[in-house]
């Protein structure tokens, strides 16, 4: 009888389920999207129950057809940094989820940063201040919602990111957990001890019985809980790997060497290399994080974010209506040589990695009467394939060996256009693998070494196959002006805040 491992897929904007076989393909899928809330400008929220029930619901739909006792183990990734405060006994979520993307907490990243608490975050966490990470999304949720902080001294509450939330909810409540790779993006751990920083919990006021218990990203949290409607069938299935959503791709792409790195292109962009045991601190705007920690041995990675990349696409579609379907930006783009000399930068909720400006707005430069709608959409793939570029120069002067190869997925990696346009730009290979759910891979991987599905790294790499491998074409020259444009119209977007 096959065996089958199940990895829950929980994104910023979809909830999904796949179930791979031992020869890591795909058998089974669902998915399902769920609601973007937008309070004010800047904010951005997710309903917890939303989120957990979709996901029950695309579990439900990706396994209904298999034999439970084929399914030998669930692995989790999600989106990162999202933060979700509920309480311990009703399992009731006390406010939204505040979601990576959101702003709010800018000013207490400001505060931080007067406090002169750098030095001290970066050497800790791996990380920059940001409101992107959790920390600052913590303690405004203690602040702001009342009763919530005098509620969490009582230990009537949990905090944790959604893996927390959806391991709590599979497991009924028995197990809240994290694992290091999800820790490591909160501004709270201590990524060289592996453990809660106390020092920072007290200074952003965080009760520390709040949190859940870090864990390595490979071995049994929990098991599925009896009698969760629509998943009777799952009960005692184990929870067994867990890693937040880039890492996860990291490790699904096979990236399992030092120097070894992908970019995935999802809502946003994430550019990880794997450097080894040995964390490496960034002196050129990139964060350190946790990759994994498997067998014992805990795995680095340097990191670039970009905030907006493929919600630039969903901005093109769904806010301006200028195109009905992510393919059709990809026609329009290829019906034109070029943008045109338009350049958008799609600073919508701030600028990451290597600028990190919490107030850079949105920016459209070079328009002229001449400018088509296909201009736009190929403006919105170059952005994406610039901020790659900043990211993957910046991880170059980091790294301790250069990129000789970039490794792709995520959902705009399917885009032929744009991949070309980031082998130009990057004059390196692109390599685009046969199977791009590389982020659920990752996790159903995690699973299923803890479950024996899989005995060893090399049998995971072994794998791993190439689709197409993108070569530089254009010429050298031409792509270099066109990244010097492109670090003007960044200027620009800088520029807003302190102009108007």
């Amino acid at each position: 009888m096959e065996t089958y491992v199940v990895a829950l897929d929980q994104g910023t904007t979809t909830s999904r389920a796949i179930s791979f076989n031992q020869a890591g393909e795909i058998v089974s899928r669902a998915q399902y999207p769920f609601r973007q809330i937008y309070p004010q400008p800047g904010w951005v929220e997710h309903d917890p129950m939303e989120i957990w029930a979709t996901q029950k619901r695309v579990l439900a739909e990706a396994v209904g057809h298999t034999d439970s006792k084929q399914i030998a183990a669930i692995g989790v990734t999600n989106q990162r940094e999202t933060t979700i405060l509920w309480d311990r006994t009703t399992g009731e979520p006390i406010y939204n989820a505040i979601v990576w993307q959101c702003r709010r907490t800018a000013p207490i990243c400001d505060w931080m940063k007067r406090e002169g608490l750098g030095d001290l975050v970066a050497e800790r966490t791996g990380l920059l201040i940001d409101a992107y990470f959790s920390g600052t999304k913590l303690k405004w949720l203690l602040d702001e919602i009342p009763g919530a902080r005098e509620r969490a001294q009582r230990g009537e509450l949990c905090a944790g990111t959604v893996d927390s939330w959806l391991i709590w909810r599979l497991t009924g409540g028995r197990a809240h957990v994290t694992d290091y790779s999800n820790a490591s993006r909160t501004m709270l751990f201590n990524i060289h001890t592996l453990e809660w920083d106390a020092e920072l919990c007290r200074i952003l006021d965080i009760p520390m019985s709040l949190l859940p218990q870090p864990r390595p990203n490979s071995e049994v949290y929990g098991y599925v809980a009896e009698n969760i409607p629509g998943l009777e069938a799952l009960a005692g299935i184990p929870i067994c790997g867990s890693a937040g959503d880039q890492p996860a791709a990291l490790f699904g792409q096979a990236c399992f060497a030092p120097g070894q790195a992908k970019n995935t292109y999802g809502t946003g962009c994430f550019t990880l290399m794997n450097v080894g045991e040995q964390a490496v601190r960034s002196g050129a705007g990139l964060v350190t994080s946790v990759a994994w920690s498997v067998g014992g041995r805990t795995t680095y990675a340097l990191e670039g974010s970009v905030f907006n990349a493929g919600s630039t696409i969903q901005w093109l579609r769904d806010e301006l209506g200028l195109i009905d379907s992510a393919p059709e930006c990809d026609r329009l783009a290829e019906s034109v040589p070029s943008s045109g000399g338009v350049y958008i930068v799609p600073a919508f909720t701030g600028l990451g990695a290597p600028y990190w400006d919490m107030y850079a707005r949105g920016t459209m430069v070079g328009l002229t009467r001449g400018t088509t709608r296909a201009h736009l959409a190929r403006a919105v793939l170059d952005s994406i394939a610039f901020q790659v570029t900043d990211l993957v120069r910046v991880m170059n002067q980091d790294a301790p060996c250069p990129l000789t190869v970039l490794r792709v997925d995520g959902g705009a990696s399917v885009s032929d256009i744009l991949m070309q346009t980031q082998a130009d730009l990057l004059r390196l290979p692109v390599d685009r693998p046969s199977q791009v759910e590389t982020t659920a891979f990752g996790a159903a991987a995690l699973a299923g070494l803890a479950a024996g599905v899989w005995g060893s790294l090399e049998e995971l790499a072994g794998l791993r196959r190439s689709q197409h491998v993108f070569l530089p074409q254009r010429e050298e020259a031409a792509c270099a002006e066109d990244y010097r444009q492109w670090r003007r119209a960044v200027e620009r977007a800088r520029d807003w805040v302190e102009s108007v």
